[in-house]
């Protein structure tokens, strides 16, 4: 059964009621077809205007949205063939990020993603997204292997944090994540990083430097959660609708502060609505954005990563 969000309601009431007379009318052998027009361009309209004047908080709803496609099923639809590889070589395999070799119209990248389960067995398997410091070293490992072969990257973040657990500490989270960040400036092969769901914090970072930086339409990427935000600020989270507004953390708020490259457009009402749609707008941008970077030299691509990065923020120097 399809999950509502609360703004969903109405446009789901009116396509409830589309069905019906549809059915009424085949039932009965009776003409409707101006009355199913007339309901339809009705439907289109309040998805229009719902989907145009969305708050930050809504857009964080979508993003977390239950039937939302997540990395392996943007994989499976993008993706003539994928092998996923495992483990970081020093302590096991993270089943919250995946990554692997794979074919999108002849063209061999190195897909890794942070993925996220459905079904509670899942979630726990996957850790909710979360991952520990083998994933990022995983992810890193792949990334290396990449280069060696000279095959561009790809990466889909969905993630609500790194694992804040005192295990992770214990086997360096930040500092596998730091690494990551490192490291991911100077690779020599086209680095494209997309959120498709939640960007939070360090846990995001950790595989999202790259040539470009994208967002798809409803998603969000920020330092902290709205929750967390309104937790630290008012101790409470009930105010996570207001934390969101100032953290400013959509796709829309990103570009404006040149924080990401661009922002890819979903289906309208959400790319959970129609994922064969979301992923070949997805698979598009990706060719692309490859072909645009291939015809730089990995020095040029380097520079101008270092370039980007350096120059976000504000700051003061002092003598």
């Amino acid at each position: 059964m399809r999950t509502l969000l609360d703004f969903e309601k109405p446009i789901a009431e009116l396509e409830a009621k589309l069905e019906d007379m549809k059915r009424l009318a085949a039932e009965n052998n009776v003409d409707v077809s101006s009355a199913v027009r007339t309901l339809s361009d009705s439907i289109d309209s309040l998805k229009k205007e719902t989907f145009s004047n969305l708050t930050r908080w809504q857009r964080v709803q979508l993003s977390r949205h239950p039937d939302r496609p997540y990395t392996l099923d943007y994989i499976e639809r993008i993706c003539q063939e994928f092998h996923e590889l495992h483990g970081d070589r020093t302590v096991r395999d993270d089943p919250a990020i995946v990554g692997g070799f794979a074919n999108i119209d002849g063209k061999t990248v190195m897909v890794i993603g942070q993925q996220k389960g459905r079904k509670t067995k899942e979630r726990q398997y996957r850790n909710f997204g979360m991952p520990n410091p083998e994933g990022y070293r995983k992810a890193l490992r792949l990334m290396n292997l990449a280069e060696k072969f000279n095959k561009p990257i790809i990466t889909l973040i969905d993630t609500p944090g790194a694992f804040p657990g005192l295990e992770a500490e214990e086997r360096g989270q930040g500092e596998a994540i730091a690494r990551n960040i490192r490291d991911m400036m100077t690779l020599k092969v086209p680095v494209i990083c997309i959120i498709i769901g939640e960007g939070a914090s360090g846990g995001a970072l950790g595989i999202a430097i790259g040539d470009k930086v994208l967002m798809l339409e409803n998603t969000w990427y920020s330092v902290i959660s709205p929750e967390s935000c309104s937790s630290i600020l008012w101790r409470s989270w009930d105010f996570k609708e207001q934390a969101a507004e100032a953290l400013k953390l959509t796709a829309n708020d990103m570009k404006g502060n040149g924080l990401i490259d661009g922002i890819i457009e979903e289906p309208l009402g959400g790319a959970h609505l129609d994922w064969e749609a979301m992923s070949l707008i997805l698979k598009k941008r990706i060719l692309s954005e490859i072909e645009e970077l291939e015809k730089l030299s990995p020095q040029e691509r380097i520079d101008g990563r270092i370039e980007k990065f350096c120059s976000m923020g504000v700051f003061e120097e002092t003598v």
